[in-house]
C-alpha cells in the first residue's frame, strides 16, 4: 500500500481513522497530518503499545483501506 494515497485523503479519512483509533482527537488528527510516523507515535502514547504493535495496527488499517478501494 502506498501510505501517499492515505495522506493525500486524509481529511476524507479522518472518520475511518476515529473509528479504529476513538481515542486519539480531531486536533491530534490535525497535527498527523497523514504523517505515517506521527500517527504510530500518537497510537503509542494513547494506547500504551509498543512501536511493533502501533506498526502492525497501521498496517492491518492500510491493508483494509487497499481492499476497499479495490471493490
Amino acid at each position: 500500500m502506498n501510505w501517499n494515497i492515505i495522506e493525500g485523503n486524509w481529511q476524507q479519512l479522518k472518520g475511518k481513522i476515529k473509528e479504529q483509533w476513538g481515542d486519539l482527537t480531531d486536533d491530534q488528527l490535525d497535527v498527523i497530518a497523514g504523517k505515517r510516523d506521527q500517527l504510530l507515535g500518537r497510537i503509542q502514547e494513547a494506547y500504551g503499545v509498543s512501536q511493533e504493535e502501533a506498526e502492525r495496527q497501521v498496517r492491518e488499517f492500510e491493508t483494509g483501506f487497499d481492499k476497499a478501494r479495490r471493490h
